[in-house]
């Protein structure tokens, strides 16, 4: 597929057309940090106990092989976020605590 120089004008024009999204003031009705972080916490819970869920019922032999290991996998995966956001949280402090005054 060859590129037709004033077909790659009129993309970049038509980009710069679409709009200055991020750079209209804030009206303050959007969610701010402590809502995300609400939202991320609820979220990774959510995940956790269906993993937890999901590996009860495979105990008590109700359970889908396939959608346990999806689930544990899933809980797997948010636990690890969590702890690699943790993690920079508090390096971030320590190094805020680092600095000179």
């Amino acid at each position: 597929m060859a590129l037709i120089p004033a077909q790659a004008v009129q993309a970049y024009a038509a980009a710069g057309n679409i709009g200055g999204a991020g750079l209209e003031p804030r009206t303050g009705s959007g969610t701010g940090f402590a809502d995300l972080v609400k939202s991320a916490a609820s979220d990774t819970i959510k995940t956790l106990q269906q993993g937890e869920a999901a590996s009860a019922a495979a105990v008590a032999g109700s359970g889908n092989l396939t959608e346990v290991v999806t689930a544990v996998s899933n809980a797997e995966a948010a636990l690890q976020t969590v702890v690699a956001v943790r993690d920079k949280v508090i390096q971030a402090y320590q190094d805020i605590l680092k600095m000179p005054i």
